[in-house]
C-alpha cells in the first residue's frame, strides 16, 4: 500500500499544468462566408445576371487561401515557445530578433545561444507555453480524492 501511495505522490509531482499549445489562426474564410450569406439576399435582388461563374470561382479561391503567418509577430521576446526547425523540435525562450534571424536559448540552458533564420521555422507549428485549466482541474480532483482516501484509510 505504501509503495502505491509513494508512486502516486511522485506521479502528481511530475505533472505540470502548463502545456505547449498552438494558437489557432482566426478563420477568415468562415467569416467571409458568413458576410457573403448576409449580403446574398441584397445581391440577388439587385441583378442576378451580373454574376458570372468566373467571378464566383475567383471569390471562392480568395476565401480559401489562408492568411500568411508572420513568424516575427508570433515569436516576441521573452516568450516560452516550442518551435519546429528543419524537422527538429526545440523548446526555447525567445531573446530577440536580429534582422531575419531568431536569437533564443533553450528553456533549461540559458548559456547556450541558438540562432534560426525565419524561413527555417515552421510557422504552423509554433506552440506557446500556457496554463491549461482542464489539467489543473483534473489534478485538483485527483488530489482531493487522494486526501479522501488517506483520511478514510486512517479512520479505518
Amino acid at each position: 500500500m505504501r509503495k502505491n501511495l509513494y508512486f502516486i505522490i511522485i506521479l502528481f509531482s511530475l505533472v505540470s499544468c502548463y502545456t505547449y499549445q498552438v494558437k489557432k489562426q482566426p478563420d477568415t474564410a468562415n467569416d467571409n462566408k458568413r458576410e457573403s450569406k448576409k449580403n446574398a439576399p441584397l445581391a440577388n435582388t439587385a441583378s442576378p445576371q451580373t454574376k458570372s461563374p468566373v467571378a464566383e470561382s475567383q471569390n471562392m479561391n480568395l476565401q480559401q487561401t489562408p492568411a500568411p503567418i508572420n513568424v516575427q509577430d508570433k515569436l516576441a521576446p521573452s516568450k516560452n515557445v516550442r518551435i519546429e526547425v528543419d524537422g527538429k523540435t526545440y523548446k526555447v525562450i525567445v531573446d530577440r530578433w536580429e534582422s531575419d534571424s531568431l536569437v533564443a536559448h533553450p528553456v533549461h540552458n540559458p548559456k547556450k545561444i541558438l540562432k534560426f533564420h525565419k524561413s527555417q521555422i515552421n510557422a504552423e507549428r509554433i506552440a506557446e507555453k500556457r496554463f491549461s485549466q482542464p489539467i489543473a482541474d483534473i489534478i485538483t480532483v485527483a488530489a482531493y480524492a487522494g486526501i479522501g482516501v488517506l483520511i478514510w484509510s486512517l479512520v479505518k
